[in-house]
């Protein structure tokens, strides 16, 4: 606990933040989430546009993570696959009501390889995989029941075998060139601090900001 403690004084002392990694603050501030949040701490709200330009958000799961980026999965021909293939930017927030803390992030995205995609697919309960398969995510459904139909008979079709992973789905990886950080203050004197940075090879400066 002091290392978390340590790693959020730093983040908020604008004397000590110069060589602060922002991904480790984020793992520093999952890990409080994770023991504190009574459901999906995992979750974040992710905005992308149309071909109109208007703005699109969603909650979706925060899949896997690294160094690169953070990865969600989804079917590539839902409404917010369309919008990331055909214009590759993204935003998420997470935010944490537990711990009165959200985290922002921007960028790019780029999709993750066939091999991640498996090895995430297949990591999922089997029920989720046909489901996944089924699903003609964002378009019209006349009735529930239609889908719970297209549901059994691919379970049924599926038996005892595997479902493998359908070409239309897998994941895109936000690769973050702007990481905000946001604790809640007494009479809404929050604390604010951005990370920036150009590119993925860039460093990362930072600056505070009004709440």
């Amino acid at each position: 606990m002091n290392m978390l403690q340590t790693l959020t004084e730093r983040l908020f002392n604008d004397s000590d933040r110069s060589d602060l990694d922002p991904y480790a603050v984020f793992e520093e501030w999952f890990a409080l989430a994770e023991d504190s949040e009574p459901n999906d701490p995992h979750a974040m709200a992710l905005a992308t546009v149309d071909e109109n330009g208007v703005p699109d958000v969603r909650m979706v799961l925060l899949n896997r993570r690294d160094a690169r980026g953070i990865c969600f999965f989804t079917n590539f021909e839902s409404d917010k696959g369309r919008q990331l293939v055909a214009n590759p930017q993204a935003a998420m927030v997470m935010h944490w009501k537990s711990l009165r803390r959200q985290v922002r992030m921007r960028g790019p995205v780029e999709r993750v390889t066939e091999a991640e995609a498996d090895e995430y697919f297949a990591s999922r309960a089997k029920g989720s995989r046909i489901a996944s398969a089924t699903s003609k995510q964002s378009r019209p459904l006349t009735n529930r029941q239609q889908m719970m139909d297209e549901v059994a008979a691919l379970t049924a079709m599926v038996g005892d075998g595997d479902m493998p992973r359908p070409t239309h789905w897998s994941g895109f990886r936000l690769m973050p060139t702007s990481i905000e950080f946001w604790k809640d203050g007494e009479f809404r004197l929050h604390d604010r601090v951005r990370f920036t940075r150009d590119t993925q090879a860039s460093g990362w400066t930072s600056e505070r900001l009004y709440p």
